[in-house]
C-alpha cells in the first residue's frame, strides 16, 4: 500500500515540510521571547498572567509560561511532522486551537485573572491569522501518495553458480 512518506528515502510531503515549518518558528518564538532586546521590557517578564509587561519584538505580549507554550507547541510540531496524517492532524488541531485562543482572547479582560497566559490585542489578532493559516494547509497541501518501488528479490543463485542436469 502506498504511504505519504517515503520511509526508504526520507523524503516528505509538501503537508509535512510545512508542519516542520510551523514548528521550527514556534521554537524560534519561544527561544526569542526569552532574549532581552528582542523581548522588550524583559526586566517585566513574569511566569504567568497579565501582569507581565515583557513584549516580544515590541509587540506581544509574553511571559514565561507563554513562552514554554511557544516551545512545547514547536516541538510537537517538529515531531508530528515525521508522517503526513500526524502532520495533518498537528495543523488542523492547532489551528482549531488558536481560534479558541483568539476567541478567549476576545472575551476575557486583558487586566483580569482570567488572562493567565498572558495575551493583548495583537496576539489576539496573531491567534486568529494562525487559525486560519494552520486549518488551510492541510487543504491546499492533501496527501502525496508515494509509490515505493518494487523490492527486487535476490535469490543468491547466479548464471555461473547454476547446475546443469544431464
Amino acid at each position: 500500500m502506498a504511504t505519504a512518506t517515503n520511509r526508504a528515502t526520507g523524503t516528505k510531503t509538501t503537508l509535512q515540510r510545512a508542519a516542520q515549518a510551523v514548528g521550527a518558528v514556534f521554537l524560534l518564538v519561544g527561544v526569542l521571547g526569552f532574549i532581552p532586546g528582542i523581548t522588550s521590557n524583559y526586566d517585566a517578564l513574569s511566569f504567568a498572567g497579565h501582569g507581565s509587561e515583557a513584549l516580544l519584538l515590541g509587540i506581544f505580549q509574553v511571559s514565561v509560561l507563554h513562552n514554554i507554550v511557544h516551545l512545547l507547541f514547536g516541538v510537537a510540531g517538529i515531531l508530528m511532522s515525521r508522517t503526513h496524517p500526524q502532520a495533518r492532524s498537528y495543523l488542523l488541531y492547532g489551528g482549531v486551537i488558536y481560534f479558541v485562543l483568539w476567541i478567549y482572547g476576545l472575551i476575557i479582560g486583558h487586566d483580569s485573572a482570567a488572562n493567565f497566559v498572558p495575551v493583548n490585542s495583537a496576539d489576539n489578532w496573531l491567534h486568529f491569522i494562525l487559525g486560519i493559516g494552520m486549518i488551510a494547509l492541510p487543504s491546499c497541501f492533501p496527501a502525496t501518495h508515494v509509490t515505493p518501488a518494487p523490492p527486487t528479490v535476490k535469490t543468491g543463485i547466479t548464471r555461473s553458480t547454476r547446475r546443469r542436469t544431464s
